[in-house]
């Protein structure tokens, strides 16, 4: 199996190491599973699930549009 290398903050690396101790598992074993995890899941590309949490918001423009400007206070 192929080495990957990480680098992480000291004060990160020792909270990862305790939350994976917490589990029965090393930082190797919790770092391959949340990946597999993350990549395996049955999602759709990254733009097709914001459109999807979009169109559950319900929210509805009413056919205004706003140019940049508008978008901040005055």
């Amino acid at each position: 199996m192929p080495n990957v290398t990480l680098s992480f903050d000291e004060g990160l690396l020792k909270k990862s190491r305790k939350y994976a101790q917490k589990r029965g598992k090393s930082l190797n074993d919790l770092i391959r599973e949340l990946l597999a995890r993350e990549i395996s899941q049955n999602k759709t590309d990254w733009l097709d699930y914001c459109y999807l949490l979009m169109d559950r918001a319900g929210a509805n423009s009413r056919g205004k549009r706003w140019a940049r400007k508008d978008l901040y206070e005055k």
